[in-house]
């Protein structure tokens, strides 16, 4: 979290500086369709493994202050997922926990450019860049049993009382690189990779201890408890007591995180400044 605060914080300090530079302008808006791949990484991917990526799209519109500075909005959507059974840690593969969810994500950033960059130019016809910014999204962990899909936040599956559980709707943090290539000076690729470090730790419904099941029960139904505790039984790893009351189920110490990595094609409307007006 201090890495990501302090590439945060010296993006805005860039993007100032870049701001009141001398810069030749070229403000203007752009805009264009992006496709790609997003994943996730939390209490059901420890290791930061890339073995289930989801497809992931949207639309992106930037407009740029000069060559150097620009802010962008973008809205994505994407599907991650996690699966314990794919984990190399044994008590995570007892744990047996899996989940898949949709994100529906709405994003600003500001961008600075490495390299001056000016749609049309031969000289400065591309650039890397780093962005930061912050992302609002819709997130709704989903579990299957028995080839039915059931949602998770509304189980409380870690002893959530009713009207207590987890919001659906939170923010990241957003920050990453990219790369920015003239087709024309209209028409631009642009390339990048996003990491976005969530306000939650439920992206996956995973992230304190194990409820009692017969609470559960009670309060939410049989498939409540059925789904919070999904654990099977390993010898010399989980003898039935893994998940019994209290028992860490996940890590929440740290939030949960995704990323999206996607591939931008981009229309450039020109500079859209005012015109000047003469003076006799």
């Amino acid at each position: 979290m201090i890495k990501v605060k302090n590439f945060t914080k010296g993006l805005f300090i860039v993007f100032f500086i870049g701001m009141i530079a001398p810069l030749s302008a070229q403000e203007g808006w752009e805009a264009g369709p992006w496709i790609g791949g997003v994943h996730y990484f939390g209490d059901l991917n420890t290791n930061f493994k890339l073995n289930k990526p989801g497809g992931a799209g949207g639309f992106n519109a930037r407009y740029n202050f000069n060559n150097r500075v620009g802010i962008k909005f973008m809205a994505s959507y994407g599907e991650i997922s996690g699966d314990d059974a794919l984990s190399d840690n044994i008590y995570e593969r007892a744990r047996n926990l899996s989940f898949k969810s949709i994100i529906v994500e709405g994003n600003t950033q500001l961008e600075f450019n490495f390299l001056p960059y000016t749609h049309g130019s031969k000289t400065e016809s591309f650039t890397p860049y780093a962005f930061g910014g912050l992302s609002i999204f819709y997130f709704n962990p989903i579990a299957e049993y028995m080839g039915v899909e059931y949602e998770l936040r509304p189980l409380g599956t870690e002893g959530q009382f009713k009207g207590e559980e987890y919001y659906s709707v939170t923010g990241a943090a957003s920050f990453g690189m990219g790369l920015k290539v003239d087709l024309s000076y209209r028409w631009s690729v642009n390339i990048d990779l996003g990491v976005r470090t969530t306000f939650t730790d439920y992206l996956d419904d995973v992230s304190t201890t194990y409820a009692d099941p017969s609470d559960l029960k009670r309060s939410r139904g049989e498939i409540s408890a059925i789904l919070a505790d999904r654990s099977i039984i390993i010898e010399g790893v989980n003898d039935g007591s893994l998940s019994a009351k209290g028992r860490q189920r996940g890590d929440n110490t740290s939030k949960d995180a995704y990323a999206f990595l996607g591939v931008s094609l981009m229309y450039y409307f020109g500079d859209v400044k005012c015109p000047r007006i003469s003076r006799p």
